[in-house]
């Protein structure tokens, strides 16, 4: 075991040495860009995301309970024509549907239906077991009033083109099978346009709890939801900022993925501000990560701060109410998160396998000393980096690289005061999601007393 001590005085709470208004940063080389990387990103096409929001368009609605019979509208139309897509970028693409017969039940399933989301897998070469998955949903939705002005559930046949909702997710998951199937990762990568969304995120839930039954390790899950728009129904405009929701508590692995996403995603897509929102989606609304965090894994929602309620569910949400340039930067960030962590080495084990932190306080009593795990290291492993902020802080402050070790010492820094990670990085610089150390609750606590009986 290899251990590095770092003697550094005169520290504040954060690390940094006295007199430092902000970190000093190491020059080693995972803080390169990938060659690699910038070409996938820079092959998203906005014409063609735009002719894709013109075709999902074209199906005048993919309401979930829609005729799936019809050959050119509807529902069955629509997963035949993403199916078709997919298989045609690559033959390393596994093109399949995900079926589910769905029960009636609820106000929004108003019958029973067959529910089939579209998977797309490119395996990977050199870990395939670990999973990134890129989503969105491709269902529509126009609500319709009745008399009373109740929603009628039962009108599942009217217009309802869906492009922003979610027509902008589906044509960025597509446009992100394409470009990146053309290339090897060493994880595998899952594109998937769920149906089911509108009704209670029905097929992402079933999804998302049979991979958790079979196992499945899913490293991330960026799911792409309202991403069509840059102007609000009040006239606001941020169409160079994307929302990332990542749910609750502060260091939960959604949150080290968002952080992921604002550190590449601004990387390498420059014109893009990647805005970090600590909550697990809109509020009192939801979406397909949702039931992906329900089963402990790691996913955020990317949308655009730019609604327009005026023509969400409803006749308006059309291309001609769409920004395809919009969408394109957010596939184009999408592009360089999923190929970054697909390259990447996977994320070090900074806890025992009861839960318990690998982190302490050094021989001295005074001391951060850091441990770690990482079981069959990559070939082109370079080494770890050590990360700290502080604990009101939202994004990591201060990053050292230590090599090709499995510990590191701060001597003089409290561990009581500083939240710390540890991520992994290649040769060619692409990083891993960070390990963070969490403090695990303590537990409450029962006694068994023997109280004196109450004097008469």
């Amino acid at each position: 075991m290899t251990r590095i001590v770092a003697v550094i005085v005169s520290l504040s709470v954060f690390g940094y040495p006295r007199g430092e208004s902000s970190p000093r940063m190491s020059p080693e080389p995972y803080m390169r860009v990938n060659p690699i990387v910038q070409q996938i990103v820079a092959a998203i096409s906005e014409e063609r995301i735009a002719e894709n929001l013109k075709k999902l368009e074209s199906f005048e609605t993919r309401h979930t309970l829609s005729d799936p019979t019809h050959p050119t509208r509807g529902i069955g139309a629509a997963r035949t024509w993403i199916f078709e897509q997919l298989r045609s970028y690559s033959p390393r693409l596994q093109v399949s549907f995900d079926t589910h017969f769905v029960k009636k039940q609820g106000q929004r399933l108003v019958r029973d239906v067959e529910l089939r989301n579209v998977v797309a897998v490119l395996p990977g070469t050199r870990q395939p077991e670990r999973r990134i998955v890129i989503c969105a949903h491709y269902d529509s939705l126009a609500i319709v009033r009745g008399p009373d002005g109740q929603v009628d559930w039962t009108q599942t046949e009217v217009f309802a083109p869906g492009v922003t909702d979610n027509g902008s997710g589906t044509a960025a998951v597509l446009e992100l099978a394409r470009v990146l199937s053309q290339y090897e990762f060493e994880k595998t990568l899952v594109f998937i346009a769920f149906a089911g969304e509108e009704q209670g995120l029905v097929g992402s839930t079933l999804y998302a709890q049979r991979a958790r039954q079979e196992g499945q390790i899913i490293e991330a899950v960026l799911n792409n939801d309202i991403i069509g728009t840059e102007v609000a129904g009040d006239g606001a405009s941020a169409n160079r900022v994307v929302w990332v929701f990542s749910e609750d508590p502060a260091d939960s692995p959604s949150r080290q993925l968002a952080r992921y996403v604002k550190r590449v995603g601004e990387l390498y897509v420059p014109a893009m501000r990647v805005e970090l929102i600590f909550r697990q989606d809109r509020f009192g609304r939801g979406g397909d990560h949702i039931p992906f965090n329900h089963e402990g894994y790691a996913a955020v929602r990317l949308t655009t701060p730019s609604e327009n309620f005026a023509h969400q569910h409803s006749a308006t949400d059309t291309f001609a109410n769409a920004s395809p340039a919009y969408t394109t930067l957010v596939t184009r960030i999408n592009a360089a998160v999923a190929a970054s962590l697909a390259l990447a080495p996977k994320p070090p084990v900074v806890a025992t396998e009861r839960g318990m932190p690998l982190l302490g306080r050094g021989r001295s009593g005074y001391a951060a000393h850091l441990r770690w795990r990482h079981e069959n290291p990559e070939p082109d492993l370079a080494g770890y980096v050590v990360v700290m902020r502080a604990t009101t802080a939202p994004d990591w402050e201060r990053e050292i690289f230590v090599g090709p070790v499995n510990e590191y010492v701060l001597e003089g820094v409290s561990i009581d005061a500083v939240t710390f990670g540890v991520k992994a990085v290649d040769r060619e610089g692409n990083e891993s999601l960070v390990a963070a150390y969490v403090n695990p609750p303590r537990p409450r606590a029962t006694f068994q007393t023997d109280e004196p009986r109450a004097r008469p």
